[in-house]
């Protein structure tokens, strides 16, 4: 691997044109097909297997031409104070609302609130639906800016007017300010680990490019492959963030390679032989930990995973072709490590600067210290993140609605005048649906459903059933009497469902549970049931790989073990913030409640690649240095020497890069950038920089201690590049056998 990657580095530096001229072009035709592709819509939310998606499904086959699948849109209305809905005024202000709505090209159906009786009890809250024939997503922005004209037109006469539905959802939007703040704190650790700007503004460069290319594919497919907003935000994120890391590792090779005096061609193809293959395998782990998302079988992961993985192979790329090609574009710009702008000028000042590069650094000082205390350091790294991974175990997951958007949103304000109007569980309706298909008595079967579930806790309101033309199949809606992410409402979900089990025996009729509500709890539930599977495939494959990187057992299982307890301690941290609401207001969280149901099992891909991209960096260092013969306390503190500065850099990048996306008024996005952004600090600095180092310090020569029948077996992927110094030391000695020669001669 590392002989490999040495020629390709050469070889990029040697043809820097041509390989500057071929990623450009990449970039030029992505931008191209983003730019003429059609719109995309949103990604078609589906979860195979779930008695929710189930029923959807029978729906839209029963129902045909009901749009089962469409928008909804929401106007509530709220009469001014000593006033009702039901006086005059106010009731011919919301009529001439929906005669307004009823024209509009992509309108199914509007709904009159004084015919269907959604005014509340005091009657001061009223509202209408609508329904549309296309997701919300798709809809045209005229339809959307009908759907806000309607509401503005009524608030003008005095009500207090609010809209809401997934008619008005808009992408995801990053926090466009805040990614820039991220991205100039990243640029000045650059400055300050690599020395100038220049090489600082290498790595930025070739991250921007390499997202450019991944999110503009991205966009250009979006329509073609049904990928959502969320899709391209996922891979703007972790493509900036690996970006710039691989790039930062080989850069600061690099500049380690002159340091020894190099000329720079050999320096580079060192750079990218060595810290290269450390890349590759970084990356790799990544790759594994987001594409293995596809085991959980929900479509929508499986493609944000495999086109984040996608962006990830981009950046590795990148890194390995692109970086060289730029530092033979950049010369004597890129200084060796320790080489000042302007040399010293006398030999008092030269004295200094050479006591200075003598002095121990940060690093070193603390790896030593972790060495002669690992004990200590172990226990209490270990009871920290314990500690704050305690609020894990009270985990409640669901999905974000407009419950959780801003109070200072349409959306959420009409959520809280429909939940003070009709109770808290008119938000999220539950959709039962009788297949009567095998039953002799239809119409007995779905009454006798409405009467059992009328008997149920937390019921508020069961309509009658309504069937299809066929007479076949019905529907009930039920209103819960708590709101759609609580406890209460999950069990009567389940209570229902076990009802359910007693009618199909009695009467042939088969009872499913959808909407909303029933589909995030389903959601959940298989993600749950999916984590463990996700848990042992990903952690499995990068352990094998690990193995073959580091020819070790226990390096490899300790890296496992130290990310399972970083990114319980994150989720414990995401708990804490979003579901208790603790510092919430520092980062803009304005409504607690459940944890979004993907983000367990999200977390645990993401920073699992991340996590082991750190591992691989720092400990193949170590591994370099045990390999060439130090002692394994000495190998430590090496390995600490030439990495830790960069790894805590590469840490501080990524957590600005993620905590950028905290500033988005997205709620997903917002609990996804904290929650990575934590995660990476865990992991970095605790796990990596202070539990690693004293485990290996306690485990000695055991750490790298592999079966000589596996050592056989494992293929040797060289990533220490034993292989170089092998060839250099083999050219050494034949210059010195010619160099006999002549004198003899």
């Amino acid at each position: 691997m590392a002989t490999f990657l040495y020629k390709l580095g050469r070889l990029a530096f040697r043809r820097r044109h041509f390989v500057a001229l071929i990623w450009v072009a990449l970039l030029t035709l992505a931008g191209v097909g983003a730019a003429s592709a059609p719109a995309a819509g949103t990604t078609s939310f589906s979860i195979p297997g779930v008695e929710a998606q189930k029923a959807f499904d029978l729906l839209e086959q029963r129902f045909p031409g009901a749009s089962a699948d469409g928008g909804t849109g929401r106007i509530v209305f709220k009469a001014p104070e000593g006033q009702k809905m039901t006086d005059a005024a106010n009731k011919a202000t919301v009529e001439k609302t929906v005669a307004t709505l009823g024209d509009g090209s992509e309108v199914v159906s509007v709904t009159d609130p004084f015919t269907t009786g959604a005014v509340s009890k005091d009657g001061t809250v009223a509202y209408t639906s609508v329904k549309y024939d296309a997701p919300g997503m798709e809809l045209k922005d005229s339809t959307r800016d009908a759907l806000e004209k309607a509401g503005d037109d009524a608030r003008a006469t005095g009500l207090t007017v609010d809209v809401g539905g997934d008619a008005l959802q808009a992408g995801a939007e990053p926090g466009a300010i805040g990614e820039v703040i991220g991205l100039a704190i990243a640029a000045v650790v650059l400055v300050i680990t690599l020395g100038s700007l220049v090489a600082a503004g290498l790595p930025l460069l070739t991250a921007i490019i390499g997202v450019g290319i991944g999110v503009s594919t991205i966009t250009a497919l979006a329509k073609a492959l049904d990928l959502g907003d969320t899709t391209s935000t996922l891979a703007l994120m972790i493509g900036l963030a690996v970006g710039i890391d691989y790039a930062l590792f080989i850069v600061s090779r690099y500049r380690s390679e002159l340091a020894e005096g190099r000329d720079r061609e050999e320096a580079v193809g060192r750079a990218t032989g060595t810290a290269g293959s450390a890349v590759v395998f970084a990356g790799l782990t990544v790759v594994i930990a987001l594409a293995g998302l596809a085991v959980v079988n929900v479509p929508m992961l499986t493609k944000m995973g495999l086109a984040a993985a996608g962006t990830v192979v981009v950046a590795v790329l990148i890194a390995l072709t692109m970086i060289p090609a730029l530092l033979g574009y950049a010369g004597k710009k890129v200084k060796a490590t320790g080489e000042k702008r302007r040399p010293a000028r006398d030999k008092g000042a030269e004295s200094k600067q050479n006591k200075q590069a003598a002095k121990p650094g940060l690093g070193v000082r603390w790896a030593s210290f972790v060495i002669r205390r690992p004990a200590a350091v172990l226990l209490l790294g270990v009871v920290g993140l314990g500690a704050i991974a305690v609020p894990a175990t009270q985990l409640e997951l669901g999905l974000p609605d407009d419950g959780s958007q801003p109070t200072s949103t349409t959306q959420r304000r009409a959520y809280d005048l429909l939940s003070e109007g009709f109770g808290p569980g008119f938000n999220g309706p539950l959709m039962i649906v009788v297949d009567a298909e095998n039953s002799d008595d239809p119409k007995a079967a779905a009454t006798t459903v409405t009467d059992g579930i009328k008997d149920l806790k937390d019921v508020a309101t069961v309509t009658p059933a309504m069937f299809n033309k066929a007479g076949d199949t019905a529907t009930i809606t039920v209103i819960p009497g708590s709101k759609p992410s609580s406890t209460q409402t999950e069990d009567l979900v389940h209570a229902i469902r076990d009802q359910g089990t007693d009618v199909r025996a009695d009467t042939g009729a088969q009872v499913l549970v959808t909407g909303t509500t029933a589909m995030n709890i389903d959601f959940s539930q298989k993600l749950n049931d999916a984590l463990i599977p996700y848990l042992g495939l990903v952690v499995g494959l990068a352990f094998l790989l690990l193995i073959v990187v580091f020819r070790s057992i226990l390096v490899p299982l300790k890296a496992a073990l130290g990310f399972l307890l970083s990114v319980l301690a994150a989720l414990g941290a995401v708990v804490a913030v979003f579901q208790w609401g603790w510092l919430g207001g520092l980062i803009g969280v304005e409504e607690t409640g459940p944890i979004m149901s993907m983000m367990p099992i999200f977390m645990v891909g993401v920073v699992f690649g991340l996590a082991m991209d750190y591992e691989v960096f720092l400990v193949t260092r170590m591994r370099e240095a045990y390999v060439h013969g130090e002692s394994p306390g000495q190998a430590i503190v090496t390995g600490f020497r030439h990495s830790a500065k960069v790894v805590a850099a590469a840490a501080i990048i990524m957590m600005a890069v993620f905590g950028g996306f905290i500033s988005s008024t997205e709620s997903m996005i917002k609990m996804i950038g904290f929650g990575l952004a934590i995660a990476v600090f865990f992991d970095a600095f605790i796990v990596r920089m202070a539990i690693v180092p004293a485990v290996l310090a306690l485990l000695g020569k055991k750490a790298w201690w592999l079966p000589k029948w596996l050592d056989r077996a494992l293929p040797n992927v060289d990533v220490e590049g034993e292989g170089l110094k092998t060839q250099a030391d083999a050219a050494s000695s034949r210059d010195g056998d010619e160099d006999r020669e002549l004198v003899r001669a």
